[in-house]
């Protein structure tokens, strides 16, 4: 693509080599959308994954963020029907990540309560639509304590530091002071509540090392196991042609 070639291009040179499924992450938002309906055009029988486009969505981590909740809350049936009325806090970078937009979707979906907390210029009101269209599932905060208060799980998402250099954020300091997990600060949650975080982490920053490596609270590292799994259950799926 440096030397010039179009993105729908390169798809296509993947698939005069015989390919199956395309895994597409892309920087620009609806290149995995694209590539899907260029292959439907011609059609042939090519499954497309979305992992991750821009700051759009990333279906895959919100699956795994999914089963990492479901198989906590019962190990031996994991069902989206045990996220009905728990209370969910997304902390952090909310306007950039796609990993917000696509847990929004799939959490509201499952009947959880979805509340987002984030300095104003990473929460834009923008964000106002999305509730607009889930009234009751989606709520918006510019202060931490009221999406941390009762909550069920707390999902904080990575503080890219060019939002440093765009003047989104007066400092990394501050704004582990106002919005950064503690242990002390998790006391507002409901006793057994649980820490995600969708990797890497700045430590430190949007959480403290301290509770990141506490196995009572933390959810990462059950994660990073779920991810392997979900991702090996969506190629089996599309590679048997059972999707």
């Amino acid at each position: 693509m440096t030397k010039g070639e179009t993105i729908l291009d390169t798809a296509k040179t993947y698939l005069a080599m015989g390919t199956d499924i395309m895994v597409i992450r892309h920087r620009e938002a609806g290149v995995p959308q694209a590539i899907a309906q260029e292959m439907d055009r011609l059609g042939v029988r090519v499954s497309v994954l979305n992992a991750g486009d821009g700051q759009h969505e990333h279906p895959s981590q919100a699956l795994l963020d999914l089963f990492s909740i479901c198989t906590l809350l019962d190990p031996d049936l994991p069902r989206v029907e045990l996220l009905k009325e728990k209370k969910i806090a997304i902390v952090g970078d909310i306007l950039h990540s796609r990993v917000a937009r696509s847990n929004i979707w799939s959490l509201t979906a499952s009947g959880a309560h979805v509340h987002l907390a984030a300095p104003p210029t990473l929460l834009p009101k923008l964000f106002a639509d999305y509730s607009e269209d889930k009234p009751g599932k989606l709520f918006l905060h510019w202060e931490l304590e009221p999406a941390l208060q009762d909550a069920d799980f707390v999902m904080t998402l990575r503080l890219q530091k060019e939002r440093m250099s765009a003047n989104l954020l007066p400092s990394l300091r501050e704004y582990h002071q106002m919005f950064g997990l503690t242990h002390s600060r998790l006391q507002l949650c409901k006793p057994y509540v649980k820490v995600l975080h969708p990797g890497p982490v700045n430590r430190g920053v949007e959480i403290s090392s301290e509770l990141m490596d506490d196995p009572e609270f933390s959810l990462i590292q059950a994660q990073v196991t779920s991810g392997v799994a979900v991702r090996m259950a969506l190629l089996y799926l599309l590679g048997s042609g059972k999707a």
